[in-house]
């Protein structure tokens, strides 16, 4: 059921020479809204010690998850996805970070060699994803690779997901809101993935549906939430691994 929406914006004195014109066109007048929308959401901050506790627990399960899993893991996955095509082993794309910030994502390489993977979505039976490289899909090993991006700061566990350049640049155009998400780093998983909004982007809605839940985020973070992500993504990722007949979505960005 869908609700309606409202925004109190606050009412402020403001002297006549500083007064601004509010925009009379609907499309203006919309752009207007959510740039005080952007204000409102910035002034917003987190518990004083939000940053510290997040990048200490950054920096502590990136280099556990580092030194105990991907030191055997990197070699396992390596030979599979060099027996399974030509290429490296890692598949290394340029992405959005914080505050549009651009930095090299890392992933286990999960589709064939091929010119379009920096603007083209990966979809559902996408020829281009090999088959060890569904397995990795699955079972979301492929961005293991990305606590790398995490350890050296690129990245967090928790925040909205790293979109591609051509992604962010498009979207950006059908979303006046869309550079919110921006105001965080990119996580690893977020509040739009455990609300299962994954996979391919095929309508609007979809993609706002997204755009809300990272807004969301950006103004509800707290050590607290993060955990609570951290908790509902890896009980989602048991499911998929231990109940391959329940249907999720299976095809990320």
């Amino acid at each position: 059921m869908k609700q309606q929406a409202t925004l109190n914006l606050p009412l402020e004195q403001i002297a006549p020479d500083q007064r601004v014109s509010i925009p009379t066109s609907d499309i203006a007048s919309i752009r207007y809204l959510f740039h005080e929308m952007d204000r409102q959401f910035l002034e917003h901050q987190p518990a004083a010690y939000y940053y510290a506790v997040k990048r200490a627990m950054d920096i502590f399960i990136s280099m556990v998850f580092i030194v105990f899993v991907m030191s055997w893991l990197t070699p396992l996955l390596a030979i599979l996805i060099k027996l399974s095509s030509k290429g490296p082993v890692f598949f290394i794309q340029k992405r959005t970070g914080l505050r549009g910030k651009e930095f090299m994502c890392y992933k286990f390489r999960t589709m064939y060699v091929n010119d379009e993977a920096d603007m083209r979505q990966v979809s559902i039976n996408d020829d281009r994803i090999t088959r060890i490289g569904k397995l990795l899909r699955v079972t979301h090993l492929d961005e293991t690779a990305q606590f790398i991006n995490v350890l050296r700061g690129e990245m967090s566990i928790v925040g909205p997901r790293p979109h591609m350049v051509y992604h962010t640049n498009t979207y950006s155009e059908l979303i006046p809101y869309y550079h919110l998400r921006l105001e965080v780093k990119p996580g690893m998983t977020g509040m739009a993935q455990v609300k299962d909004y994954v996979g391919e982007i095929n309508e609007e809605r979809e993609l706002r549906k997204r755009i809300q839940w990272d807004v969301y985020y950006l103004k509800n973070r707290s050590n607290l939430l993060d955990i609570k992500i951290l908790f509902s993504t890896f009980t989602k990722i048991i499911s998929k691994i231990f109940n391959p007949f329940h249907e999720v979505p299976q095809y990320r960005q």
